[in-house]
C-alpha cells in the first residue's frame, strides 16, 4: 500500500507539473504572438513613414530640378514632371500627417513643414511664371535670393528628423522582437525540459518503485551532474556568441565611421571647387557636421563599449577639430573645454554633438566679429539629481533682446531640432558681456 501510494503521488504530481508547464507554453506563446503582431504593425508604420519622407524629399528635388532646368533653358520639356512632383509632394505631406502619431516628438513640427513646403512650391511657381512672362531677370533674381534653398534646408532637417525617429523606432521594435523570440525559446525549452523530466520521473518511479532509496539518490545525483555540465556548456556558448556580436558591432561602427569620413572628404573637395562664399561656408559647416557624427562611431569601436559614448573624449576630439577649422577661416578666439567623464547612448550623443558644434560655431562667428580675440568655453558637468548640464559661453558682444539671426538661421533650427531629440531645450542667458547657452540632459547618463 505504501508503494502504491507513493506511486500515485509521484504520477499525480508529475502530471500536474506537466500540465502547468503546458499552460505556461501556451500562454507565453499567445502573448508573444500578439506582442509580435503589434511590433510588426509598428515597424510597418515606421517603414511607411520613412518611405513617405524619402519620397517627399525626392519629389521636391525633382520639382526643383525641373524648375531650374526650365529657368536656364526656357525649354518647356523640363516642366513635364514638375506638376506631378508637386502633387505627389503635397499628397505625401498629408500622408505624413496621418501616419505620425499625435504624441510623436516630431509631430509639433508638421505645421511648419507644411508652411515651408507651401512657400517652397509658391517660390518655384512664381519663378516659372516670371520666366513664361519673359521676365528672365526677375526670375533669376528670385532664385538667387536663396530663399528657396533656405526653405529646402529647413524641409530636409525635418525629414532627416523623421527618418531618424523612424529608424530608431524600427531598431527598438526589432530588438524587442528578438528579445521576445529569445524569451519564447527559453520558455519553450525550459517547459520542454520540465515535461521531459516529469515523464522520465514518472516512468522511472513506475519501473524502479521497488528499488531502495539509495539507488534513487545516486541516479538523481548523476542527473544533476549532467544538468550542471549542460548549463556550463550553454553558458560558455552564450558568452562566445555575445563576444562575436560585440566584435561584429564594432566592425559595423568602424565601417560607418570610415564611410562618413569619406563623405566629409568628398564635401571638402567640393568646397574647394566652389567660388561662391556662402556656398563654401555652407559646405564647410556640412563637412563639420558629418565629421562630428563620424566621431561617434569611431569612439564606439575604439573604446570597447558599443553601447555608450564617453562624452569627454568624444566632445574633446570633435571640438579640437572644430577649433582648428575655425582658425583656418581666420577666427582668433580660443576654445577651452572643461569636460567631466560622462557617458551617453550613441543616438543621444549624435544629437548632443551636432548641437554643441552649432553653438560653438555660432560663438566663433558672431560673438567676436571682425576676428577679435576672446574665449569660448564649453563645460560638461554632472548634476546632483542624476542629470547633466552642458554650457557654451563667451565674452563677446552678446545678444540683443529682439535680435534676428545673423545668418540663414539654419544653425538655430538644427540646435532646436537636436534639443528636441534630447527631450530638452536650449536656454540663452545674456551675461553682459557675452552669452551663455545651457542644455540640461534628462536622458539616461552614466
Amino acid at each position: 500500500m505504501f508503494g502504491r501510494s507513493r506511486l500515485a503521488i509521484g504520477v499525480g504530481a508529475g502530471l500536474t507539473i506537466g500540465f502547468l508547464a503546458l499552460i505556461v507554453i501556451v500562454g507565453a506563446t499567445i502573448w508573444l504572438v500578439e506582442r509580435g503582431n503589434s511590433l510588426f504593425e509598428q515597424s510597418a508604420l515606421q517603414r511607411s513613414i520613412r518611405i513617405v519622407a524619402v519620397d517627399l524629399r525626392d519629389h521636391l528635388r525633382t520639382a526643383e530640378s525641373s524648375q531650374r532646368g526650365f529657368l536656364l533653358t526656357g525649354n518647356q520639356i523640363y516642366l513635364a514632371p514638375y506638376d506631378t512632383a508637386k502633387t505627389r509632394a503635397r499628397q505625401e505631406l498629408e500622408d505624413l500627417g496621418r501616419m505620425i502619431a499625435p504624441d510623436a516628438p516630431n509631430r509639433a513640427m508638421l505645421p511648419r513643414l507644411s508652411e515651408a513646403l507651401g512657400e517652397k512650391i509658391a517660390e518655384m511657381d512664381n519663378s516659372i511664371a516670371l520666366k513664361n512672362a519673359g521676365r528672365d531677370a526677375d526670375a533669376m533674381a528670385l532664385v538667387q535670393s536663396n530663399r528657396g534653398k533656405t526653405l529646402m534646408d529647413e524641409i530636409n532637417v525635418f525629414l532627416y528628423g523623421a527618418l531618424l525617429t523612424a529608424d530608431e523606432s524600427g531598431t527598438q521594435s526589432s530588438a524587442e522582437q528578438q528579445r521576445n523570440a529569445s524569451l519564447l525559446r527559453w520558455i519553450s525549452a525550459g517547459a520542454a525540459v520540465v515535461i521531459v523530466l516529469v515523464v522520465f520521473v514518472v516512468v522511472f518511479t513506475v519501473y524502479r518503485n521497488g528499488q531502495d532509496l539509495k539507488l534513487a539518490r545516486d541516479e538523481v545525483q548523476a542527473i544533476n551532474l549532467t544538468l550542471e555540465e549542460r548549463v556550463k556548456t550553454r553558458t560558455a556558448d552564450l558568452a562566445m556568441a555575445r563576444e562575436r556580436a560585440e566584435v561584429l558591432l564594432a566592425e559595423v561602427n568602424h565601417r560607418v565611421a570610415n564611410s562618413l569620413q569619406l563623405v566629409a572628404v568628398l564635401v571638402g573637395m567640393q568646397m574647394r571647387s566652389v567660388t561662391d562664399t556662402a556656398a563654401k561656408e555652407a559646405l564647410r559647416e556640412t563637412q563639420s557636421r558629418i565629421s562630428a557624427i563620424s566621431l561617434i562611431h569611431k569612439s564606439l569601436y575604439t573604446s570597447g563599449d558599443v553601447t555608450n559614448v564617453a562624452l569627454n573624449d568624444y566632445l574633446g576630439a570633435m571640438l579640437g577639430n572644430l577649433e582648428t577649422a575655425m582658425r583656418k577661416d581666420g577666427h582668433t578666439a580660443i576654445l577651452k573645454c572643461y569636460l567631466e567623464p560622462i557617458s551617453l547612448g550613441p543616438d543621444a550623443s549624435v544629437s548632443l554633438g551636432v548641437a554643441v558644434q552649432e553653438l560653438v560655431t555660432n560663438a566663433f562667428k558672431y560673438a567676436y566679429p571682425d576676428e577679435k580675440p576672446g574665449e569660448v568655453r564649453v563645460r560638461l558637468k554632472r548634476l546632483d539629481d542624476g542629470k547633466a548640464e552642458l554650457t557654451v559661453e563667451d565674452d563677446g558682444v552678446g545678444m540683443a533682446p529682439n535680435a534676428t539671426h545673423a545668418g540663414t538661421g539654419l544653425g538655430s533650427k538644427i540646435i532646436h531640432t537636436m534639443a528636441s531629440a534630447l527631450k530638452t531645450h536650449v536656454e540663452y542667458i545674456n551675461r553682459a558681456p557675452g552669452t551663455l547657452a545651457r542644455l540640461v540632459l534628462t536622458t539616461a547618463i552614466a
